[in-house]
């Protein structure tokens, strides 16, 4: 293969690892909540959440460190107050994922107003560095891609991993897809269904919140309103996608994250056509691979529906 085009391809796949990073995290999270029989449309919250609160601490702090475990705790969060919603008082989960999603965003937009005023210049912060793994970044094309990424890149793909043992090769795993398919079921096998939903959502927090802070932290190194334009609902379709498979949310999200990336090279040539255009691209092509998935994904019986115990 010529050289220039080994150049091109691994400069793509660099910026579709980075791009697809937030929806990885995202989407994991979400397949465990879903695999519990929780459905939560609120990622998109869980992600702005994240992203808020990681670039405030960072900027006030001058800390990464500190910063990335403030858009975990502010995952947990939203997601958490979902959880208490939908497991206790047995609301609709999708209603109350939406709620939640427009209660972040005015909330996000809100405090930062309120913390920098309407200031002419973006606050910024530093965003992570990419950190080189010793003799695998040297690997021709996936190497630069894979192994020479900043934190939360390796964090996305050690997730991966962790959570495809989780799924496939431990207790706790078929617990999970039990509570998911059949609570009353697994209720009745001695599991106790409202800590394995909790848990799911818990887990959901801390990825999601991961998700919104590899926005700001390892992407940006800044917050505005919206600042994750719908990825939390794309992440919802990358979970659709890879079938609630670790694996197939991966290649879903690397569809996903090199539409991205195309679309900010196709902005950068001049080409004669609204920016608008190109920033539905990752949209469109997202809509596309839904449409062409549809009837190939089985949900868990028990998706959505409120557990009640002593129903039969």
């Amino acid at each position: 293969m010529d050289s220039e085009v080994i150049a091109l391809v691994s400069v793509y796949l660099i910026a579709s690892v980075r791009m697809a990073t937030p929806l990885i995290l995202a989407g994991l999270g979400e397949a465990i909540s879903e695999k519990a029989g929780i459905i939560n449309i609120g990622v998109e919250g869980i992600m702005l959440s994240g992203a808020f609160f990681s670039f405030i601490v960072s900027f006030f702090t001058g800390n990464l460190l500190l910063g990335l475990l403030a858009g975990i705790v502010g995952g947990i969060m939203v997601s958490m107050i979902h959880a208490v919603l939908s497991i206790h008082c047995q609301a609709n989960q999708t209603i109350v994922g939406l709620a939640l999603n427009f209660m972040v965003l005015g909330l996000t937009s809100f405090l930062f107003l309120m913390v920098f005023g309407q200031a002419t210049t973006i606050p910024s912060c530093a965003v992570l560095s990419e950190v080189k793994i010793p003799l695998l970044w040297r690997i021709p094309i996936i190497g630069e891609a894979l192994f020479n990424q900043n934190l939360f890149v390796y964090i996305a793909l050690i997730s991966l991993v962790l959570t495809a043992i989780f799924f496939y090769k431990t207790e706790w795993g078929v617990n999970l897809v039990a509570v998911g398919e059949h609570p009353q079921a697994a209720n009745s096998a001695g599991l106790n269904v409202v800590v394995v939903r909790y848990f799911a959502c818990f887990v959901n927090g801390v990825l999601g919140g991961l998700g919104g802070a590899s926005i700001t932290l390892g992407q940006l190194g800044f917050f505005m309103e919206n600042v994750t334009s719908g990825r939390g609902y794309i992440a919802l379709v990358v979970v659709i996608l890879g079938r609630r498979n670790p694996f197939g949310i991966f290649a879903a999200a690397m569809v996903i994250g090199f539409s991205q990336a195309l679309q900010f090279n196709l902005q950068t040539l001049g080409i004669p056509i609204p920016s608008q255009v190109f920033s539905m691209f990752p949209y469109v092509v997202a809509v596309i691979v839904l449409c062409l998935s549809i009837g190939k994904s089985r949900d868990p019986a028990a998706l959505g529906v409120p557990y009640e115990r002593n129903k039969r």
